[in-house]
């Protein structure tokens, strides 16, 4: 180097790379002995692409913009995309792309609005509904179909008000219970319960038909479906009520037990029972019933007088022994599981009931075959003597009401309400066709 002029020396090192051609031979030897004592020059890295320096936001369109420094000045430029092609621009100061910006946004937010027929605002709320509704799995049409008919049902009442109602009805409610599974948990308390045998026998029968045709929730079955079910059975009116009163019975339990709502009445209790009509009970004349009784073998002696002076019924005949007949005290008691209605009571022995019973107290059950029934039905046909439902204690309750003129005893002794036996059995007979009743004595 110290053979180099001064000057040249003097020269930086990218001015040298960049010297004409000499022409001069010798300058152009000191020129090559010059490049070859330099060191190489360094090649600068291109730094990694800086981000954009500002966002400009137009609806929900952003748009980059970018600041690009170069020897002479600094330039902005603006990227996007439209139609599938990318446009880049730039301008010399940032308020010219800014503006240049915003009107790109613009022009491309019309663009979606024009695609998808939604406004910017319109699409904000249909992104945040279908956000609401991702945890549900529900999809956006079938939630606001749903919500349109529940309006509609509600007549122009809110749906959160009809909402908050159902909540506040059912809490604690148990809604999955089917009836199927209630029904064996409902025969099985009344068991429990104690229930007499019949009782149970009739509950299961109603029931179990009831479940059959309502397999699903109980909470979901409308007392217009009840209705319509048991005018479908076909059955007398009295036989209809008869069956309802089971299902409410039912229903009742399963409000109890916390499967229905507790505050409001039940589907089966909001049904009213259909009109049975005015019926007439069959009796006996006391003709017809001394002639039963004299002709009738000594076993059935017992079935006859029970039920005609006593006014037990058939089924409660058959459940009790002699030990429930205290013929001293002139009493005959009925425990509640033998009672119809699980409720114990006290019947009087007339006179003429204990004439008849005398001879034949014992041991043991008071009939001796569960057929006495159709036996005597038998013995009656034979006589030629039309046998009515329930007959005897039919007879004994008229004859007892035209005797001692007070329903309230003798719904006491019968085991039945008052009502009952004032509207179906007041003034059948009169007083005296009453005395020959219980004055009929053994020969």
């Amino acid at each position: 180097m110290h053979l180099l002029p001064r000057w040249i020396s003097a020269l930086p090192a990218w001015h040298l790379y960049s010297m004409p051609t000499p022409t001069d031979p010798l300058v152009d030897t000191l020129r090559r002995g010059m490049l070859d004592l330099l060191p190489e020059p360094r090649t600068q890295k291109r730094s990694a692409r800086p981000g954009p320096h500002l966002q400009v936001k137009s609806g929900s369109v952003s748009i980059p913009v970018y600041r690009c420094v170069s020897v002479r000045q600094i330039r902005y430029f603006i990227c996007y995309y439209r139609g599938g092609r990318r446009i880049r621009r730039g301008f010399a100061s940032l308020e010219d792309a800014k503006r240049e910006a915003q009107i790109a946004g613009r022009q491309i937010a019309a663009g979606l609005e024009k695609a998808t027929g939604l406004s910017h605002s319109e699409r904000e709320v249909h992104d945040a509904a279908k956000s609401l509704l991702a945890s549900t799995g529900i999809p956006l049409l079938a939630a606001v179909e749903e919500y349109v008919r529940s309006r509609e049902l509600l007549g122009g009442h809110t749906v959160l008000a009809a909402a908050s109602d159902f909540a506040e009805r059912h809490k604690g409610v148990r809604a999955d219970a089917l009836v199927p599974e209630l029904a064996k948990e409902f025969l099985e308390s009344k068991r429990q319960d104690g229930a007499s045998t019949r009782y149970l026998a009739q509950l299961k029968s109603d029931i179990t038909r009831f479940s059959a045709a309502f397999p699903g929730p109980i909470l979901s079955i409308r007392s217009h479906a009840i209705d319509d079910w048991l005018r479908g059975l076909g059955c007398a009116p009295r036989t209809r009520n008869s069956i309802h009163t089971g299902v409410r019975t039912f229903f009742s339990w399963a409000k109890s037990r916390g499967y229905l709502p507790k505050n409001e009445s039940t589907e089966a209790e909001s049904l009213s029972k259909v009109k049975a009509g005015e019926t007439t009970a069959g009796i006996f004349t006391p003709s017809q019933m001394r002639l039963l009784l004299d002709s009738a073998p000594q076993k059935m002696i017992p079935f006859l007088a029970l039920g005609a002076f006593a006014g037990l019924r058939a089924a409660e005949m058959a459940r009790i022994d002699w030990s429930a007949i205290d013929l001293e005290r002139r009493l005959i008691t009925i425990r509640a599981d033998q009672a119809k209605t699980a409720s114990r009571r006290l019947v009087p022995i007339s006179d003429n009931l204990a004439a008849w019973l005398a001879p034949h107290a014992k041991r043991g059950r008071v009939l001796p075959t569960a057929d006495m029934q159709k036996k005597a039905a038998a013995l009656a046909k034979v006589l030629g003597i039309e046998w009515p439902s329930n007959g005897l204690r039919h007879s004994f309750i008229t004859y007892r009401i035209a005797e001692v003129q007070s329903a309230d005893q003798v719904a006491l002794e019968a085991g039945n309400s008052p009502a009952i036996i004032f509207k179906h059995y007041r003034e059948l007979a009169s007083a005296t066709q009453a005395a020959e009743w219980f004055g009929i004595l053994p020969k």
